[in-house]
């Protein structure tokens, strides 16, 4: 059901394009609106025209990541989740109908269907913060070196800490550099890694592990060579992010997230970004497509010269 509750400040002036007229009178005639739902249906569009119109397009040209931007930015404004469903609902409905009416080939909010919007956004580390952390470890001590091979591993990877923790020597190929990755209900998946992790763990696992004498078959040991814990692994990263100056706080699903942010920020499919972390349904992995929105917003209001004039 509608919510048609909503604040002075969020009431609007009837959006000015025939596409949304034709739709607010379909929704008025054919659907028998009352005044007040009709008019919390404008003020959603107008909000969307708005915005649309600060990049130069229409709902003629609109894809997915305009409406993704559009409703990040309202969440950024503090609107209340219960306002947002219904911008939602709004969104989805005129598509549809500029859909069925062969307005346009296509529906940019086909995605938003059965949105599963998260409470907060993950935390990501910027790529200098990035390189700064993997730089902490002082790579020339056993210890030092094997805690560089796992943050490095972690980033190029993407990998769950559970799923690092239990990466036993078996699973890594040198030849081709695939990881063999044992994820959530011990489904089984391949991910790549670049040259320069292969590299570290290939020569971490033929030169440094064996000085922790293992006794387990996994890959990052500890002094006493058995397998390190997920608790050893978030104090080791802790302390190293407070060695460079990271003072917020960060854990090893920071490095999934900014794993995933950075390969969408470099261009990657969001398809293929859901194979290589294990995520069964893609309304998981679309969490990322809203950090990487929210960074482009960010960058955009630091530095264009119009913003905030």
């Amino acid at each position: 059901m509608r919510d048609d509750s909503m604040s002075a400040g969020e009431r609007q002036a009837p959006p000015q394009h025939p596409w949304v007229d034709r739709y607010l009178e379909f929704l008025l005639i054919e659907r028998g609106l009352s005044e007040n739902s009709l008019s919390g249906y404008a003020a959603d569009l107008a909000a969307l025209l708005e915005f649309l119109r600060e990049k130069g397009r229409g709902p003629e040209s609109a894809d997915s990541r305009d409406i993704f931007l559009h409703l990040t930015r309202l969440r950024g404004r503090g609107l209340a989740s219960r306002s947002l469903a219904r911008h939602l609902s709004s969104l989805r409905g005129f598509f549809a109908f500029c859909l069925d009416r062969g307005l346009r080939a296509d529906d940019p909010a086909e995605l938003l269907e059965n949105p599963k919007l998260p409470k907060g956004l993950p935390n990501v580390l910027s790529r200098e913060e990035m390189d700064s952390l993997l730089s902490a470890p002082d790579a020339s001590t056993p210890l030092g070196f094997r805690d560089r091979v796992m943050l490095e591993l972690l980033y190029a990877s993407g990998l769950r800490v559970s799923e690092l923790v239990e990466l036993s020597t078996a699973d890594f190929d040198p030849q081709t550099g695939i990881l063999r990755v044992f994820g959530k209900g011990s489904k089984e998946r391949v991910v790549p890694v670049h040259e320069r992790a292969q590299a570290l763990l290939a020569e971490y696992l033929e030169r440094t592990r064996p000085a922790f004498r293992p006794a387990d078959p996994q890959v990052f040991l500890n002094r006493s060579g058995r397998k390190l814990s997920r608790q050893g692994i978030w104090k080791l990263i802790k302390k190293y992010a407070l060695t460079v100056g990271i003072r917020r706080e960060i854990s090893p699903h920071t490095f999934r997230h900014s794993f995933a942010t950075h390969l969408l920020e470099g261009g990657a499919d969001l398809r293929i970004v859901q194979a290589l972390l294990g995520h069964a349904d893609i309304a998981a992995t679309e969490i990322y497509t809203h950090v990487q929105a929210e960074r482009l917003l960010s960058i955009h209001r630091k530095f264009h010269p119009r913003s905030g004039a």
